[in-house]
């Protein structure tokens, strides 16, 4: 079965990231996988979010370390500590973390030395941290509170969907 993503035009981000979970729904129904999962989120996410340069997921591989996972954009920094960086912090603090400008963050990590802002989204199953969702922008403070919203609604979509045993 094919998956065709489908335009979507809508002036207000709500209204855009329900229809997006809704595509999002579509394109996981019925695969367990989570390597798979994550792959083809980071790729529905990249295809359809303006103005990113990077989206991808980096796994909780141990109490200590992020590993990188399935991705769009250029090639990504493979290992992060957890409490280092906007994705380690984003696991030490159990909680999404917006940045509008990387280079005011303390300790940013810097993969792609275009990217601007970010927005790290935890991936959390029954109060567990399987890993984060992160994406990254050319442009400053390109994330508001309505994309972390929505991208929480994405990431929670993709954990509900997939085996991560």
């Amino acid at each position: 079965m094919s998956f065709q993503g489908q335009a979507i035009r809508h002036d207000c981000k709500a209204d855009f990231y329900r229809e997006l979970a809704g595509q999002l729904r579509g394109l996981l129904h019925g695969e367990r996988d989570a390597i798979a999962n994550a792959a083809n989120t980071s790729a529905l996410i990249s295809q359809m979010v303006p103005d990113l340069n990077w989206v991808g997921f980096y796994f909780l591989r141990s109490a200590e370390e992020l590993v990188v996972g399935p991705f769009q954009g250029k090639p990504a920094c493979v290992r992060i500590a957890v409490g280092r960086g906007v994705c380690g912090s984003a696991v030490e603090q159990r909680q999404s973390i917006l940045v509008e400008d990387v280079h005011a963050f303390p300790g940013h990590i810097a993969c792609d030395e275009a990217s601007r802002s970010e927005l790290v989204v935890p991936l959390l199953d029954q109060g567990h941290v399987l890993g984060v969702l992160d994406l990254d922008s050319p442009i400053p403070g390109r994330f508001d509170r309505e994309d972390q919203s929505g991208m929480e609604g994405l990431a929670a979509i993709c954990v509900e969907a997939s085996d991560w045993a």
